[in-house]
């Protein structure tokens, strides 16, 4: 069941949205600057959408950000500095330059896997996360993100279902933002909920209104804790709006006046702010050392990120490629004993027995992983190969053979006249004639 939440946490997800729109807003400023160096993407108005959901997950849980989850960074403990070296390609971001956007995360210490810009993608990544930490016994729960648009993806169809049969601990947040670009989600999917798209796989799913952030947090949070509780994959539609065009290049001129206007009225952090008013959880007092906090925070982080150097020259050529432990010592961190899982000791038998097909050891003598037919015990090995052994003769060839087949050879040629062949040519005939010639200590045909 939702659980209601404290003052604190009420002002945490006030602070995170906030943050959200300043860092957005000064990276926009950047962009017109020419100091942003690749694309530029705005979540105006879906900031609810990446904080509540971020904010429902426990420290050791992993994520997979989207262009637009700039919010979940934040929550995982992201500094905006990163996010500004890293959308300048600055020699301190987290990348070292090597990339303008968004392309970076912290395997190690914040557990967030980088995005990948083939939407759909990242959902079988994420499957492999949760199912990792499921056999490393760290009851982690892995979430990501993807838009009405890539839930059109194959992958985010096959990916789904692979998490369904695993049963993967595993959150998918559908933002259903209605637009894929410039296609409204009318003209991409019959449906009015895609929420119903997880019927097909048999996994529970929710629909949150996704300019609530405290709705959004108390449907996350339960689904987090369905998913850990191994009830397997969940997917949740937070349905919203974007009030940006795809990229600072679109003005989306497409989207309806009236559509932008009711949404507008609609903005999830003056909907916020105001709930927190009327319940007396956020007074005027504490909205300004808000404000203040993160005015500080921004204006040391864009002065950190323009003073930062551009990378060095020599440097693209490095880090191309994984090295080993000179590139990173990432291990696996198991929290369970080891033996729970490797054989013999496993409690699982490590072979499957499919009914109408039998079961046994290969002809190896070895237990095979999976059977399909009956196979032969050992002790009937010789048997069987006898049956298998084909009907002609098995050609050995022996000292014996070669010494024989030699006389034969030079028999023949002194016959045809050609006994001055030169050594190591041959005559087709001398070589049938030498095939045919008995030799002593040969296994009779039919004994092989």
């Amino acid at each position: 069941m939702k659980k209601e939440l404290t003052r604190q946490q009420h002002l945490d997800l006030y602070y995170y949205m906030r943050l959200n729109r300043a860092v957005e807003n000064t990276m926009v400023k950047l962009f017109r600057q020419n100091k942003i160096v690749g694309g530029l993407y705005s979540s105006l108005g879906q900031e609810a959408i990446s904080v509540g959901t971020a904010s429902a997950l426990e420290k050791k849980d992993w994520i997979a950000p989207m262009i637009r989850n700039i919010g979940a960074l934040l929550v995982k403990g992201v500094p905006p500095r990163d996010i500004f070296t890293q959308h300048m390609a600055k020699y301190t971001s987290p990348t070292l330059g090597k990339d303008g956007t968004s392309h970076f995360g912290d395997l190690e210490k914040l557990h967030i896997v980088s995005p990948i810009s083939m939407l759909g993608d990242l959902i079988p990544v994420m499957t492999g996360v949760a199912m990792a930490g499921r056999y490393l016994g760290q009851k982690i729960v892995a979430m990501t993100w993807i838009g009405d648009g890539g839930s059109s993806t194959g992958v985010f169809h096959e990916g789904l279902n692979f998490a369904a049969t695993q049963k993967a601990p595993f959150v998918l947040i559908l933002e259903n933002n209605g637009w894929a670009y410039s296609t409204p989600v009318r003209r991409q999917v019959p449906l009015e909920n895609l929420a119903d798209r997880a019927k097909a796989y048999g996994i529970a799913s929710y629909i949150v209104d996704g300019n609530d952030v405290a709705d959004v947090y108390s449907t996350a949070k339960e689904a987090v804790h369905r998913a850990r509780a191994g009830e397997g994959p969940i997917l949740i539609e937070a349905k919203t709006f974007r009030r940006m065009g795809h990229a600072q290049h679109d003005p989306a001129e497409y989207v309806p006046k009236e559509m932008r206007a009711y949404w507008e009225k609609r903005d999830p952090i003056l909907l916020h702010e105001r709930s927190l008013t009327e319940a007396k959880l956020l007074d005027a007092k504490t909205k300004k050392e808000i404000e203040a906090k993160i005015e500080t925070q921004l204006s040391r982080d864009r002065d950190f990120a323009e003073n930062s150097p551009m990378p060095p020259a020599e440097l693209a050529e490095k880090g191309v490629y994984c090295t080993g432990d000179d590139c990173h010592q990432i291990r696996a961190k198991w929290e369970r004993p080891v033996a729970e899982v490797t054989p013999p000791k496993s409690s699982i038998d490590a072979s499957w027995v499919v009914e109408g097909f039998g079961r046994g050891k290969s002809s190896g003598g070895g237990q095979a992983a999976i059977h399909f037919g009956d196979t032969a015990q050992s002790e009937e090995r010789k048997e069987v190969e006898e049956k298998l052994a084909p009907a002609g003769p098995v050609e050995v060839v022996t000292e014996k053979v070669k010494k024989t087949a030699g006389k034969v050879v030079a028999k023949v040629a002194a016959k045809n006249g050609r006994g001055g062949a030169k050594a190591g040519t041959t005559d087709r005939k001398a070589v049938k004639a030498a095939a045919k010639a008995p030799v002593k200590g040969a296994v009779p045909k039919g004994r092989r």
